[in-house]
C-alpha cells in the first residue's frame, strides 16, 4: 500500500475563504493600473487611423506607406515580444510593465513631428519595439495571480481596455484633433499624438508605484490570504508542469502553442482589419469627415462590445462552454464582417453601424477565451515563452491585416473598398473551426483544474 496522503483538490483550494478575500483584494488593487496600460496602448497603436487623411495631406503619406506603417508596427513587436517576455520573468513585473510604458509614450509623442513617410515607418516599427511583452506580459502575470477558474474573468477585465481605449478614446481623438485645428498653432493631428503619448508616460510612471510581482510581495494581503494563493498556484502549477511543455526549448516545439499561434492570427486579423479603418469606414457610412462626430459613432461598437466582453468573461467558467462561446463567436465576427462589407458597397447605413457593432463584440468577447486555452497548460519558462510566441506571431495579424486590405482593394476596385473587407471575414471563419476542433484534444490539464481533480504525485 502506498504511504502518501492524497494531496487537495482544485475544489477544497478554491473554497477557502481567505482565497476569496484574496482574490477581491488583488482585483481591486491590480485590475485598474493594468486596464489603464492597456488603455493607452491599445489608444496609442490605433489612433493612426484618425490621422491618415490628415498626414496624407500635409506630410504626404500615401495610402500604400500608411498601410505599411500601419502594419510594420507588429514586425518590432514579433521580434521583441519573446525577449522582452523573458526579461519580464527575470525583473519583475512592476518594473519591466512601467520601462515599457515610458518608452512607448515617448515614441508614441514623437509622432507628432513626422515629416514624411519614411520617418511615420519608422517610429510606427520603434513603437512596435518598445510596446513588445506588455500584453503578453500581463497575461503571465495574471495568470500567476489568478486560479483557472477566476482567470478568463481576470482576462476579460483587462479586455475591456480595448472597448474602453475605443469608446472613449475614438471622441478623444476626434476631439484633440478638433480643438487642435481651432486653438492651438499646431495640427489636430499633431496635438493627438502628443497628448496620448504623454499619457502613457504618466501611465508608465504610475504603474511602478501600484503593481506588486507577486502575492507574496503583496503588503495588501494578509499572511493567510498569501498563503491560500500560494497554495492553489502551486497546485495548478504542478497539474500544468505535467500535461504541459517544461522550458524555453518544449514550448517552441509545443504544436499546441502554434496551433493557439493560428487562430490568435486569425483574431488580430479581424481586430485590426477592422479597428485601423474603422474611422474611414464609418465616415464613409454616415458622409461626415473624421472628427468629433466620426468619434462619436465609432465609439458605439466599443460601447456595446464592453457589455459582451465582460458578460461572456463572466460567464465563460467551463473549459466546454469555452470551446463552444468561442467558436461561435468567431462565426459571428466572420458574418458580421462580411455584412458590413454588403451594407457599405449599397449605402445601408444604419445596417452597416450594426454589422460592425456586432464584429466589434463578437472579436472583443472571443479574445479573454482564446487566451484560457494556453493558460492552461503552460507555466514557468514555458508560459514566458508560449505566451509570448502566440502574441507576437499571432499579433503578425496586424501587420498583414492592413496591407491584405489594401491590396485586395487595389486589385478589385469598388467605391466602398468591400472586398477588401470580405478578405477579413474568411479568417475568422477559419478560426472558428480550429476553436471548435478543440473537443478533439487530450488535455489531462484541463480535467484536473475544472473537474477538481487531485494534483498528480500525492
Amino acid at each position: 500500500m502506498s504511504d502518501h496522503v492524497p494531496g487537495p483538490t482544485t475544489q477544497t483550494l478554491l473554497a477557502s475563504p481567505h482565497l476569496a478575500s484574496g482574490i477581491r483584494k488583488a482585483t481591486f488593487r491590480l485590475m485598474p493600473m493594468l486596464i489603464i496600460l492597456y488603455f493607452v496602448a491599445f489608444l496609442d497603436r490605433t489612433n493612426v487611423g484618425f490621422a491618415e487623411q490628415a498626414l496624407e495631406m500635409d506630410r504626404n503619406i500615401t495610402a500604400g506607406a500608411y498601410a505599411l506603417g500601419a502594419g510594420i508596427f507588429f514586425i518590432g513587436y514579433a521580434i521583441f515580444e519573446i525577449p522582452s517576455n523573458l526579461l519580464l520573468d527575470k525583473f519583475g513585473a512592476r518594473f519591466w510593465l512601467a520601462r515599457i510604458a515610458i518608452t512607448w509614450g515617448i515614441v508614441a509623442t514623437a509622432f507628432a513631428f513626422v515629416n514624411g513617410e519614411t520617418m511615420f515607418i519608422v517610429l510606427r516599427f520603434l513603437l512596435g519595439v518598445t510596446e513588445a511583452g506588455l500584453f503578453p506580459g500581463v497575461i503571465m502575470f495574471l495568470s500567476q495571480w489568478f486560479p483557472n477558474k477566476r482567470r478568463v474573468q481576470m482576462f476579460a477585465l483587462f479586455y475591456l481596455a480595448q472597448p474602453f481605449s475605443q469608446m472613449l478614446g475614438a471622441p478623444l481623438s476626434g476631439g484633440l484633433i478638433s480643438f487642435g485645428d481651432q486653438v492651438t498653432p499646431w495640427a489636430g493631428w499633431q496635438v493627438m499624438f502628443f497628448v496620448e503619448g504623454m499619457m502613457a508616460v504618466v501611465a508608465g510612471v504610475a504603474a511602478f508605484f501600484f503593481l506588486v510581482d507577486s502575492p507574496q510581495k503583496a503588503k495588501f494581503l494578509s499572511d493567510a490570504e498569501k498563503l491560500a494563493l500560494r497554495q492553489i498556484m502551486e497546485h495548478e502549477d504542478t497539474v500544468k508542469g505535467s500535461d504541459g511543455p517544461r522550458g524555453i526549448g518544449a514550448a517552441l516545439l509545443s504544436w499546441k502553442v502554434w496551433y493557439f499561434t493560428v487562430i490568435y492570427f486569425c483574431l488580430q486579423i479581424a481586430v485590426y482589419g477592422t479597428t485601423f479603418y474603422l474611422p474611414q469606414q464609418v465616415s464613409a457610412l454616415i458622409g461626415q469627415s473624421v472628427g468629433w462626430q466620426v468619434g462619436l459613432v465609432s465609439a458605439i461598437p466599443w460601447a456595446v462590445g464592453l457589455f459582451a466582453c465582460y458578460y461572456v468573461g463572466k460567464h465563460a467558467t467551463s473549459i466546454k462552454r469555452r470551446r463552444v462561446w468561442g467558436a461561435l463567436f468567431f462565426l459571428v465576427t466572420g458574418s458580421a464582417i462580411l455584412v458590413s462589407a454588403w451594407a457599405g458597397a449599397n449605402g445601408q447605413s444604419l445596417l452597416g453601424i450594426v454589422a460592425i457593432t456586432v464584429a466589434v463584440s463578437a472579436f472583443l468577447s472571443v479574445g479573454p477565451i482564446t487566451w484560457s486555452f494556453p493558460t492552461s497548460f503552460l507555466t514557468g519558462a514555458a508560459a514566458a515563452t508560449g505566451i509570448g510566441l502566440i502574441n507576437s506571431l499571432g499579433n503578425l495579424g496586424g501587420f498583414v491585416a492592413p496591407i491584405m486590405r489594401t491590396g485586395i482593394n487595389e486589385s478589385i476596385p469598388t467605391d466602398s473598398g468591400a472586398w477588401g473587407v470580405v478578405s477579413l471575414g474568411a479568417f475568422a471563419f477559419l478560426a472558428a473551426v480550429m476553436m471548435w476542433a478543440t473537443r478533439f484534444f487530450s488535455a489531462k490539464a484541463d480535467a484536473l483544474l475544472e473537474e477538481n481533480a487531485p494534483a498528480p504525485g500525492h
